[in-house]
């Protein structure tokens, strides 16, 4: 493009190219993201579907523990009543059978008158008395290998009689029955695989009892009462806990399947959790790796347009709208001499530094870097963001005059670094109305301005003095309440229709001229560098020693001239 002025300057930089690489670089990683979003949507769908089936389950599992408790009871009580059935059968045989053949058959085969005796084996058509008979049928019952015993017993047998072998828990028994004959006497003993129960109940003696204990020769004891507890009848019932395990299969069953379930549920949690923590890992490296690919481009964008894009407040299309503006253009003095001086690696350092120090002035005043096109700089203020026409123009202008003061302190650097020449900057300032937005494709873009008062801003850098600051009609009413300018010759530009009055800057008012100034001048035999903002209190004591005797010295060398003039 070419500008007002004859200057030609590249629109297109090569940085689009890397902005380009970097776009499509994002939208590839966009769609493996995606890709990997997608598939893991599904497996997450997957394990969505397994959870679930695990919950329905539990549900299952929560409803089945009282069925299976339910059912185990059921089976567990049938078997009990089975076993006490056949229990109680076979006592009722042993009795029936004792009965037919020690009592029945005995009175059948008797020839004389029946008796009962102790020792009724040893007297013909005798039948046992019910001590005897609850002590032979104790053995009977006790000879099977059933659950049940049972034992008629004392301490005091009749004569003749072999003794009853007592245990502790049956002494015990008659002892605690004979002092209170109504609490029973219960024993629970027993491994962890079976249980062993003992009852005793006292055997009382009632009045036919006591007539013939006290009577008979074979007695122990003579002086029985009615009442009087005369032995214990224990019954004693054994149960191995191991035969009704397998009772309980259905919540065996239950806990089988509880346990298969729990295991499910951990290896599914764990394959849930790995694959959590992989996505999170995924996400974490595409959020580093956008984060990189954005501060990357954010070096070639503006920050207030990079803001507005990545904040979603405009949109990445073609489109623009007509602002009114304040633009800035600034260009090195013999640019192309200070090139041809310097090699290649010291004016790409030296540029490189001259446009951070630019930009961060300009960020600093809210300016929007358009771009760099070669040595100048476009900046304008009005657009993403905006303070109102005059607030931007006033923040232009004092972002241009601490430009000139900083490239006056750079110049002082680079002259320490041995740059003979360092730069001088030229700046023109205009405002009015600009199309800003997108221009370009749909593929490549770039975000400007574009407009016959962007062109005159960069006719009055043309015409403005090195280091000075040049200002078009309609900034300068903005403005004139913070500097002091006067009218050069009216231009005229291609595009614009009128007639341009340029005002050069010549001194500043108001809260600028209330800032610290620089000072610079640099000729043959003349290197001076005063910045009011660094200088000290030591140092302002040197500089006016040192000015003083700089002029004294400057006042002697013109006097033996001024008398050589005066002779002549």
């Amino acid at each position: 493009m070419v500008l007002a002025g004859g200057h030609e300057y590249d629109f297109v930089p090569p940085i689009h190219d890397t902005l380009y690489y970097g776009a499509k670089l994002i939208a590839a990683f966009a769609c493996d993201v995606e890709e990997n979003r997608v598939a893991g949507e599904q497996r997450i769908a997957h394990h969505r579907a397994m959870g679930l089936l695990l919950i329905l389950a539990v549900m299952l599992g929560l409803l089945g523990l009282p069925v299976a408790v339910w059912l185990d009871l059921r089976q567990l009580s049938e078997r009990l009543l089975r076993t006490q059935a056949s229990e109680i059968s076979r006592i009722i045989d042993d009795m029936r059978a004792f009965y037919g053949s020690d009592v029945v058959g005995r009175v059948l085969q008797a020839t004389g008158p029946v008796t009962a005796r102790h020792n009724y084996r040893e007297v013909g058509g005798a039948i046992p008395i019910p001590a005897t008979l609850s002590i032979e049928l104790g053995k009977r019952i006790s000879a099977h290998e059933g659950s049940v015993k049972y034992r008629f017993v004392s301490e005091l047998p009749f004569a003749g009689r072999e003794p009853h072998q007592l245990d502790g828990f049956e002494q015990q028994a008659i002892s605690a029955l004979r002092a209170n004959p109504a609490a029973p006497v219960i024993e629970v003993s027993g491994g962890l695989l079976d249980r062993h129960v003992r009852a005793a109940a006292p055997v009382i003696m009632g009045q036919v009892c006591v007539s013939c204990h006290n009577s008979h020769p074979d007695s122990p004891k003579r002086d029985w009462k009615v009442g009087d507890v005369r032995g214990i009848q224990e019954i004693s019932v054994h149960q191995p806990i191991a035969a009704n395990v397998l009772s309980f299969k259905y919540l065996l069953l239950y806990f089988a399947l509880a346990a298969a379930a729990g295991v499910t549920f951990i290896i599914l949690q764990r394959r849930q959790a790995a694959l959590i923590r992989g996505m999170n890992r995924e996400l974490v490296e595409a959020n580093d790796f956008l984060a990189a690919i954005s501060m990357k481009i954010a070096k070639y964008l503006s920050p207030q347009i990079y803001k507005s894009i990545f904040s979603g407040q405009k949109d990445v299309a073609i489109a623009t709208e007509r602002k009114k503006l304040t633009i800035f253009f600034s260009d090195i003095k013999d640019f192309t001499a200070i090139s041809e001086r310097l090699q290649p690696e010291d004016l790409t350092a030296l540029l490189n530094e001259y446009f951070t120090e630019m930009s961060a002035i300009a960020l600093k005043h809210g300016g929007t870097v358009d771009k760099f096109i070669g040595d100048a700089i476009l900046v304008f203020f009005g657009d993403p963001e905006s303070r109102g026409v005059k607030e931007d123009a006033k923040a232009c202008l004092s972002m241009a005059v601490e430009m000139q003061r900083r490239v006056q302190q750079l110049n002082n650097v680079w002259r320490q670094r041995g740059i003979e020449e360092p730069f001088q900057a030229r700046i023109g300032i205009n405002t009015g109305f600009c199309n800003v937005g997108n221009f370009g494709s749909e593929d490549r873009m770039d975000y400007t301005i574009i407009g016959a008062e962007a062109n005159l801003a960069a006719r009055l850098q043309a015409i403005a003095e090195p280091g000075g600051i040049c200002l078009s009609y309609e900034t300068y009413a903005l403005v004139s309440d913070l500097v002091r300018a006067r009218p050069l010759p009216a231009i005229k530009m291609k595009g614009i229709s009128r007639e341009v009055v340029p005002y050069e800057v010549e001194g500043l008012l108001g809260e600028l001229a209330q800032r610290s100034l620089v000072i610079s001048e640099h000729a043959t035999g003349l290197e001076l560098f005063l910045d009011l903002d660094a200088i000290d209190d030591v140092g302002v004591e040197r500089a006016k020693k040192r000015l003083a005797e700089a002029l004294l010295a400057l006042t002697v060398r013109q006097m033996p001239r001024a008398a050589t003039a005066g002779v002549s």
